[in-house]
């Protein structure tokens, strides 16, 4: 006969007793609910999270630098954001500083958009000329870097602000010469306002400078510091969802319909898998893996960002990346474009 003691010893030790208490962790994306956005909204739909003892609250957001403020504020624990946007912050708050952990965009998927016949045909051509984007946009942010690259002045080009759901039809109007963007999100945006892909006139950053990253999972350094298995355990989480929206984008976006029942399924399935394998599914993400970074490339990416912007100081790699919370590279190897 069962004794109590050894009843509860034999629940303790299976861990079949009283429910192990979750981290919460609070997540805030770069923008709205979109396809990119459908591996961070499957892993939670399909109960990898929670699996892995996470509970975990994904809120859309409203750019880059409002997502890294709003994590430093301490408004969030974690967060989808532009790496060199996470370099520039850094580098001007020593004392409040986050860790980028997981690398989603291998590239930078940051552009620029022109249309033929109205006098940009090159990137000197932009000289002069009148570009539009929302004030916290991470191809406008980034502008200064492709400026660098290309041999241009940046302060001779000049900027206007729109919100973001007037960036592309502004350009469409001809109300500005050109506009700045994620690929995927603005080739898809001005080809849904009319604008003929044979029409464009694309600039992307990453054609011009290899070395910048993208988009990355950042963490505050110090939840990071408290909760480093609940780092490493949402990371797991979200391998096992890119992995899935790969093999299966229809489940992606079905996950983000979810969210925003008023999606176009098919325009967000085309942006999903321009993201995936023009951005995620790079030659070093196969290489090395889901998330991984090259230490050469995150300290050319520094340095490309400290010139731009014209920062005192150039940051260490470690005060800007840490590998310690990826999975094994087994784990994270993907094989095959999504389809």
């Amino acid at each position: 006969m069962w004794t109590r003691g050894l009843l509860l010893t034999l629940l303790l030790s299976t861990g079949l007793g009283l429910a192990q208490p979750r981290t919460n962790i609070r997540f805030t994306l770069d923008f709205a609910f979109q396809g990119p956005t459908a591996p961070f909204l499957l892993a939670q739909d399909k109960g990898y999270y929670a699996a892995e003892g996470l509970n975990v609250s994904i809120d859309r957001g409203f750019g880059s630098a409002d997502a890294i403020s709003k994590i430093a504020a301490g408004n969030y624990d974690m967060g989808f954001a532009d790496f060199n946007s996470l370099i520039e912050f850094n580098t001007r708050n020593p004392a409040n500083q986050l860790l980028a952990v997981f690398m989603v965009y291998n590239t930078t998927p940051a552009a620029v958009f022109a249309i033929k016949g109205k006098g940009i045909a090159r990137p000197a051509d932009l000289v002069g000329k009148t570009l539009a984007a929302p004030a916290g946009d991470a191809g406008r942010r980034l502008f200064p870097v492709f400026a660098e690259a290309v041999g241009i002045d940046p302060a001779r080009v000049n900027f206007i602000n729109v919100d973001v759901p007037l960036r592309e039809p502004t350009l469409a109007r001809g109300q500005a010469d050109g506009i700045t963007g994620f690929y995927f999100t603005s080739f898809l945006n001005l080809r849904n306002v009319g604008v003929k892909p044979e029409d464009m006139v694309i600039f992307r950053y990453a054609d011009y400078t290899q070395d910048l990253y993208g988009n990355a999972v950042v963490v505050r350094r110090d939840f990071a510091q408290a909760n480093p298995q609940a780092v490493a355990a949402f990371l797991r989480a979200l391998v096992k969802g890119f992995k899935d929206v790969i093999a299966n984008p229809d489940e992606g976006i079905a996950a983000v319909k979810r969210r925003d029942g008023l999606i176009n399924e098919a325009l967000e399935r085309e942006r999903l898998l321009l993201a995936l394998n023009t951005h995620v599914l790079t030659p070093d993400s196969r290489a090395f893996g889901l998330g991984s970074v090259r230490r050469e490339r995150v300290e050319r990416n520094i340095r490309a960002v400290a010139k731009a912007f014209d920062l005192a100081t150039t940051l260490k790699v470690e005060q800007v990346w840490s590998e310690r919370f990826l999975p094994p590279i087994a784990e994270r190897r993907v094989t095959g474009p999504a389809r």
